[in-house]
């Protein structure tokens, strides 16, 4: 687990997590990104990845945002400062990366995303903006300033026209420099500008999801409540149970934000679990070339880094949510631990 330096892992989750940003100093010592920027490169130039190039700054106001996959030329024609490479879901092929997750499991891991990595040259930067979900910036290489605001993070104060989702209007609150091995936390609704001051930056984005209420009332087909803008919030996480576990009171605050007391059992395990189009097309494809498989008592499975899992204990039963899917537990064997 990770160093959270002068407070505990209790204080973090009750007065941190989806409620301030924090600078962690030294959170995971001796940390160096596993990825090297040309190594980053070559990911980017595959099909299994979602890539992109930013190019611009804050004060020229100018951006080009290129999509990949991306060959050896598209790096020739990149200019010597302020551009970013961002490659997505980098934890579902990379072994070394999806192992870093470990390091965050105080978080239960079905509210886990994705690992995306990224590269940038001096003055690289995405620009101020500010997302619906939470994410640990881990500092890989080199060395990132970020610039941290509370500030009219609105709907209203974005860039029109623009290739990315940049703040019109950014007054920094705090100033932090990440070096490898730092982490700045990141909650939902907060604003932040991180900007490369040298040109070896690597950070790893660790994202969690974000369920707005809409998207779960659609997926839902209700017909009331339709236009709720608000988005799910956690309860406290001091004790859950497992990495893997939804406790009630994660099912009472979906009920809340839906304002529906009458939801089925199993939907939120199925919601969370759910693969998104890209993933679920991955991992057909694998499915495709493997036989089917009768789990056995007594053996160890390992998860798939492409899958998501989640349990529930509904009406003193235990029920295990794969990509989307139920699985009744108590119908194949008595004892089944999930780690």
């Amino acid at each position: 687990m990770i160093h959270f330096g002068d407070i505990s892992k209790e204080e973090f989750l009750k007065e941190y997590w989806q409620k301030k940003p924090l600078f962690i100093k030294n959170a995971i010592p001796g940390f160096i990104s596993p990825l090297s920027p040309d190594e980053l490169a070559g990911l980017s130039c595959e099909d299994e990845f979602e890539s992109r190039i930013v190019k611009g700054s804050v004060l020229k106001n100018m951006w080009t945002l290129e999509y990949g996959p991306f060959n050896d030329n598209s790096f020739k024609n990149t200019p010597n400062n302020e551009w970013t490479l961002l490659v997505q879901g980098v934890d579902k092929h990379i072994q070394e990366i999806y192992e870093l997750i470990d390091e965050f499991d105080f978080i239960p891991r079905w509210r886990f995303d994705d690992v995306m990595v990224s590269f940038a040259s001096l003055g690289g930067s995405v620009g101020p903006h500010y997302d619906h979900y939470d994410v640990f910036l881990l500092q890989g290489h080199g060395k990132r300033e970020w610039q941290i605001s509370s500030i009219d993070c609105n709907p209203n104060n974005y860039v029109p026209n623009s290739p990315l989702r940049i703040m019109k209007s950014f007054e920094k609150e705090t100033t932090w420099v990440a070096e490898p091995g730092d982490i700045v936390y990141i909650p939902p609704g907060i604003a932040h500008h991180g900007v490369s001051i040298d040109n070896e930056c690597i950070t790893l984005s660790i994202g969690y999801r974000s369920y707005s209420a809409n998207e779960m009332i659609e997926s839902l087909e209700l017909t009331t409540n339709k236009h709720n803008n608000a988005y799910y919030l956690d309860p406290l996480w001091l004790d859950y149970g497992g990495s893997a576990e939804i406790p009630n009171t994660a099912i009472e605050k979906l009920k809340e934000l839906i304002k529906n007391k009458e939801l089925p059992n199993t939907f939120f395990g199925c919601f969370v679990t759910k693969l998104d189009p890209l993933d679920e097309e991955k991992f057909n494809e694998i499915v495709a070339f493997e036989n089917p498989m009768i789990i056995k008592e007594s053996v160890a499975y390992n998860l798939h880094p492409l899958s998501r899992i989640a349990y529930q204990f509904i009406d003193h039963e235990l029920v295990v949510f794969i990509n989307g899917n139920t699985l009744q537990i108590n119908d194949i064997c008595d004892d089944f631990i999930i780690d």
